[in-house]
């Protein structure tokens, strides 16, 4: 029972939220300075008063703003998010088809950021003070403080534009017809975002496990296992995995919030068609559709992602399960 009124509270938090994204959204929008009309007819156009207005009645530009956000949000309610205006085609089969690219650059980054990390911090916290340990801290106190932006336009000029290793950006060979598209071709083209997301996003996981693994050795029952003659290997195999493992796998699980924001701008940065790219595109259009489209459908997965964070804190923490079977 109780974790039914949890599953219905969380529900009901999902849907004032996206209430909230929509409305907020939807009033900075409106106040952009750029004018959806210019943006969709060209700042030298040439057409009359009344091809202009008759756009805009199709895009009903002319209504008030409340009426316009009630319109849109009952077509949303069943499932219509409008037309966009950049591309004349339904916003989801457009975010469906640019998510299609973004998941697999996030999970991609996701699964080698946990991975990556929980090696790594089990090595940092088990030479504790050592030179790996602490080249490792610098490195990623230096990933966690640098811009995504920053990050991606640094290994941009180093591989691509200085080595010449990787192409610059897109997901595919510019020229190229799909049928002529190899997988190694994606693969080539993906690397160089994949990396970017990695990189930024691997510290938390490296910095928590380190701290864990340090606090594991320093206890009394590891103390207790080297005094039977447990050697390293076995002290990982045998305590510092079981313990350590799922906690790092919840904290993993809450960085999707900061992974999305982060794919946003490497898509960019690496002209990556994914909702991240697109998103800049809608805005730079006024493309209100579209950018309200993007920005619900954000809030739904970030919100997802921190709700299986939250249900792996309380099936993984024992503490935190005692209180919800408390109330």
């Amino acid at each position: 029972m109780k974790s039914w009124k949890r599953v219905i509270g969380e529900c009901i938090r999902m849907l004032l939220l996206l209430v909230a994204v929509s409305i907020i959204a939807f009033l900075l929008i409106i106040k952009s300075p750029i004018d959806p009309l210019v943006s969709y007819i060209g700042t030298n156009s040439t057409i009359s008063e009344e091809a202009k207005q008759e756009i805009a009645e199709e895009w009903d530009l002319n209504s008030p703003p409340y009426q316009r956000f009630m319109t849109w949000g009952e077509h949303a309610i069943r499932g219509d998010l409008g037309t966009s205006i950049t591309y004349k085609k339904p916003v989801m089969e457009i975010i469906k088809t640019r998510f299609s690219y973004s998941i697999v650059l996030m999970a991609l980054s996701w699964l080698l950021s946990g991975i990556f990390g929980f090696i790594l911090g089990i090595i940092s916290g088990m030479r504790e003070g050592g030179i790996f340990d602490k080249v490792l801290k610098v490195f990623c106190l230096l990933m966690k403080s640098a811009p995504v932006f920053w990050v991606g336009l640094l290994i941009l000029s180093i591989f691509a534009v200085q080595l010449g290793w990787f192409p610059i950006g897109m997901a595919v060979p510019v020229g190229k017809l799909s049928s002529e598209v190899t997988i190694w071709n994606k693969i080539h083209h993906l690397i160089l975002p994949v990396l970017t997301l990695t990189l930024v996003s691997i510290s938390e996981v490296v910095l928590y496990t380190r701290q864990k693994v340090i606090e594991i050795m320093n206890s009394d029952f590891i103390l207790y296992a080297k005094a039977r003659g447990e050697n390293k290997h076995q002290l990982i195999t045998r305590h510092i995995l079981r313990n350590v493992s799922l906690p790092a796998i919840t904290v993993q699980f809450a960085s999707f919030n900061e992974l999305f924001g982060g794919m946003a701008l490497a898509e960019t940065i690496f002209a990556y068609p994914g909702i991240g790219s697109e998103t800049t595109i809608a805005a730079m259009n006024a493309d209100v559709p579209l950018l309200l489209g993007i920005a619900v459908f954000s809030a739904i997965f970030v919100f997802v992602g921190n709700l299986i964070a939250n249900i792996l804190y309380g099936v993984f923490d024992p503490k935190i399960r005692e209180v919800d079977n408390r109330e």
